[in-house]
């Protein structure tokens, strides 16, 4: 595949401004960080009429998950960016003396950024946001399927930032193709596990660091609450935490439910009741879930639940309109678990809930399959919260909510296995695309003379008594004091 020439000389040049050090400059990065919070800031009504276009978005939910979210982080890097990029002391052994240590984050270099559909400006800015407080050049890569909020990114990040530095390229696969055949000095991915395999395959051919920021199915184990008030929290925040991010087109969104069997209809019940006090009789006409993202979409929804065991499993919603991409929040109980809907990564408002008999082989059912982004344990059961801790294994745990985890600058993102590897959000984000560099300073005035060649007993056993921190033994062998143990005799020596 023949690489676009603009492009080609636009790296190239991308490269040289960042070997002119302007990059590495406190002042830039800073100045950079600013222009982003003033792109949000300035356009976020053009953010947000993007993302009801693309996506169908309401304003709040706009404002909450992207534009909220991004300003938060932004404010936090400009706030810190002096103490993240400043060198931290390294702690040396008493032995070293006269030599000091420090670890200096420095940046990589050229890098890619290639974001999804269903968050367009938070997974596009967000790493951007640390690749920048890095010191580094970088291309963003925003999704060909929210056309819109990529258009917006383009004209924004070429209107507020230094075009020197940062570019965004638009576009389909093919324009991904070509990116990857580059040399880049890291790749960060967020999308599906299909186009991950292609991410890293393409990364193999310099050895070049990726991280992927990837999905899977992400399990809520609700317990059996006490109160009609837990209960009731519990059901709202599944609720809100499946179908009100982005119509359950999230990474992090509620997958299906664990519940045990006596306390499923409950559950349900109140559900229902949730769903249309939230959404109304007609979720629709609401105006407060997204619509899927386009045709394709919509069908791979559609086909999860053309399954005739799993259409009988259908006990609220399963009403759609194709024409206007709109699929109503949908319950289901116990479908197969072996139909695609238990099996795939669902991505839509299409919530099946699988009973079990007793909670606590929730564990064993979520450790046959492969290792969720999130999960999300309803509890009060201390030993059972313990347990979902040490037993399970999943990019994070999260109890008594869903999907708070996200917004937590303080706490890293990302996932495990097949969930995707390396995180980002806040100064995770910094280190993401940064190098640590260890930096030792050593004094000419003192100098271990039985470092050096040749070879004696003698030599091995200061060695020996340095090396475990062993002052008194050091000083009885310099003295000629202490015998050198048995099993350092060798024949070599």
């Amino acid at each position: 595949m023949a690489m676009m020439p603009a492009l080609e000389r636009d790296l190239n040049n991308m490269s040289e401004y960042y070997e002119s050090g302007k990059t590495k400059d406190a002042s830039w990065r800073e100045s950079q960080l600013k222009g982003l919070r003033s792109f949000i800031m300035e356009k976020q009504d053009h953010i947000m009429n993007a993302l009801m276009q693309d996506l169908g978005k309401h304003q709040l939910e706009a404002f909450r998950d992207e534009i909220g979210t991004l300003i938060k982080t932004l404010n936090l890097a400009l706030k810190s960016l002096k103490d993240w990029m400043s060198g931290k002391k390294a702690k040396l052994p008493q032995i070293a003396l006269l030599t000091s240590a420090e670890i200096v984050p420095e940046p990589l270099g050229l890098v890619l950024i290639i974001s999804s559909w269903n968050f367009p400006f938070g997974l596009s800015l967000e790493p951007l946001i640390g690749a920048v407080a890095a010191g580094n050049v970088a291309v963003l890569k925003p999704s060909e399927l929210s056309p819109a909020c990529s258009s917006l990114l383009a004209s924004g990040i070429a209107t507020y930032l230094d075009n020197n530095a940062i570019k965004v390229v638009q576009g389909g696969p093919e324009e991904t193709q070509q990116l990857l055949q580059q040399r880049w000095d890291k790749i960060f991915f967020t999308g599906s596990a299909r186009v991950g395999r292609i991410v890293m395959s393409a990364a193999v051919k310099h050895l070049t660091p990726v991280t992927l920021e990837l999905g899977g199915k992400c399990p809520a184990v609700v317990d059996s609450l006490s109160s009609s008030w837990d209960i009731g929290t519990t059901v709202k925040r599944i609720i809100v935490g499946k179908f009100g991010t982005c119509a359950g087109q999230a990474c992090i969104s509620i997958d299906y439910v664990l519940v045990e069997k006596g306390y499923c209809s409950k559950l349900v019940e109140l559900m229902k009741v949730w769903i249309k006090k939230m959404y109304g009789d007609n979720p629709q006409r609401s105006k407060t879930i997204a619509r899927i993202v386009n045709k394709h979409h919509f069908s791979r929804l559609k086909s999860l639940l053309d399954d005739k065991m799993v259409k009988q499993s259908v006990v609220y919603g399963g009403s759609m309109d194709e024409e206007n991409l709109f699929i109503e929040p949908t319950i289901l109980v116990n479908p197969p678990l072996e139909a695609a809907i238990m099996s795939e990564e669902i991505f839509g408002p299409l919530l099946p809930i699988i009973t079990v008999e007793k909670i606590e082989e929730s564990i064993k059912f979520i450790n046959c399959r492969p290792k969720p982004l999130a999960i999300y344990a309803f509890t009060k059961n201390q030993t059972l919260q313990r347990r979902m801790i040490s037993e399970t294994s999943s990019g994070s745990v999260t109890f008594n909510d869903a999907i708070l985890q996200y917004a937590a600058d303080s706490l890293p993102f990302g996932g495990v296995g097949e969930s995707g590897f390396g995180m980002y959000h806040g100064k995770f984000s910094f280190d993401t695309f940064s190098h640590q560099k260890a930096v030792v300073r050593r004094s000419f005035l003192t100098d271990f003379w039985y470092r050096y060649p040749p070879w004696t007993l003698n030599k091995l056993q200061l060695l020996e008594v340095s090396y475990n921190y062993d002052y008194l033994g050091l000083l009885l062998v310099l003295l000629g004091l202490k015998r050198p143990s048995k099993r350092l005799i060798s024949d070599h020596i």
